[in-house]
């Protein structure tokens, strides 16, 4: 979709896909006419206005609120004609020890983004999902996978509003705040990685990567689908081996509400996933469309019964020498890993 000339509002904006989001869009869209950065933190906020001065991108601006908050939301969401939804709690232990602050924001906030919506001229919506909503084990993929349901619900009660909601489900964004990638290159300074499981797997996307599916998704989208990308995943003792050669990996089982593969397609979900090639498409159970006119109108096929998409069966894994590479062109310095006195790896 070509944003010259259009008016975004990204939620979350000052995360670490709403960094990527903006740069990519100001770099491609250069005529686009206004991005709207709506976020929590004032601190932040600034120091993404450093980041991207006003002096050199007119467009941009920045909203304060939260999308608890729905009158602040509405009032964001003037003159806005797309949507990206990057805003929640995402953290597992935070939420499991503070359920009802992730439910607000996660799902509460995610209707009022969908009343907001309704109220104003809002054309085009993609919301930010992860695997950790596909048979959820935690609260937090909880409160997402109910976050999904909502938008691709929406869609059945727009009316007659030119208005399309669509969800994006990816695995974990390496190097964003908080996941195991920044988390190990930290501890490998003390000699040992702290492994939960020898056999964890995970998916693997890069943030650009994440982001050019946001954009694929608001150009393609019919409304009601989640979008999920064929991507590689990793195993937690590659990952480790690619990080730290030399350091002790120290097992200390799996955290509550941890999965050891994660899924982003259930078999439950086979019956109503269309292959896309880039991606896969989980349709609504009660949409406006077929899954074969889905499949006619986007050039997909349908999946075999009994199909699931999980890390733990890709075919597509990374090797220790892939991870390394990645890692090192992202965050360099994986030459000068210490090297425990003992040399002692325990797995």
């Amino acid at each position: 979709m070509n944003l010259n000339g259009r008016s975004v509002l990204i939620t979350g904006g000052t995360g670490s896909f709403g960094k990527a989001f903006v740069s990519t869009v100001l770099s491609r869209f250069p005529e686009i006419r206004r991005l709207v950065v709506f976020s929590r933190d004032e601190l932040k906020q600034y120091e993404m206005a450093l980041a991207f001065p006003e002096t050199k991108y007119p467009s941009m601006r920045y909203f304060i609120g939260d999308v608890r908050d729905a009158s602040r939301l509405r009032r964001a969401l003037e003159g806005v004609e797309i949507v990206v939804h990057a805003a929640a709690l995402k953290q597992v232990p935070t939420a499991e020890h503070n359920p009802f602050e992730c439910i607000k924001t996660n799902i509460m906030g995610a209707q009022n983004l969908i009343e907001g919506c309704f109220d104003t001229g809002v054309s085009r919506l993609v919301a930010l999902s992860t695997d950790k909503a596909a048979a959820p084990i935690n609260l937090y993929g909880a409160t997402k996978l109910c976050s999904d349901k909502l938008f691709v619900a929406a869609n059945n009660v727009r009316g007659a509003r030119d208005l399309r909601f669509s969800v994006v489900r990816y695995g974990n964004v390496m190097g964003s705040r908080g996941s195991v990638i920044p988390f190990f290159m930290d501890m490998r300074k003390t000699g040992v990685l702290p492994i939960t499981d020898p056999n964890m797997t995970r998916f693997n996307i890069s943030l650009q990567d994440g982001v050019d599916m946001v954009l694929w998704a608001l150009e393609h989208a019919l409304g009601g689908e989640i979008l999920v990308p064929k991507i590689p995943s990793y195993r937690i003792l590659d990952l480790a081996q690619a990080i730290g050669p030399d350091c002790e990996h120290r097992i200390t089982g799996v955290r509550p509400g941890e999965k050891i593969h994660e899924e982003m397609i259930t078999t439950s979900d086979s019956s109503n996933t269309v292959d896309l090639g880039p991606y896969y498409a989980i349709l609504p159970v009660a949409g406006s469309f077929t899954a074969e006119e889905y499949c006619t109108k986007m050039n997909g096929a349908r999946v075999a019964q009994g199909f699931c998409y999980s890390s733990g069966t890709n075919e597509d894994i990374l090797s220790v020498d892939d991870l390394r590479s990645m890692i090192q062109q992202k965050f360099g310095g994986l030459s000068e890993a210490p090297r425990p006195s003992d040399g002692n790896q325990v797995s």
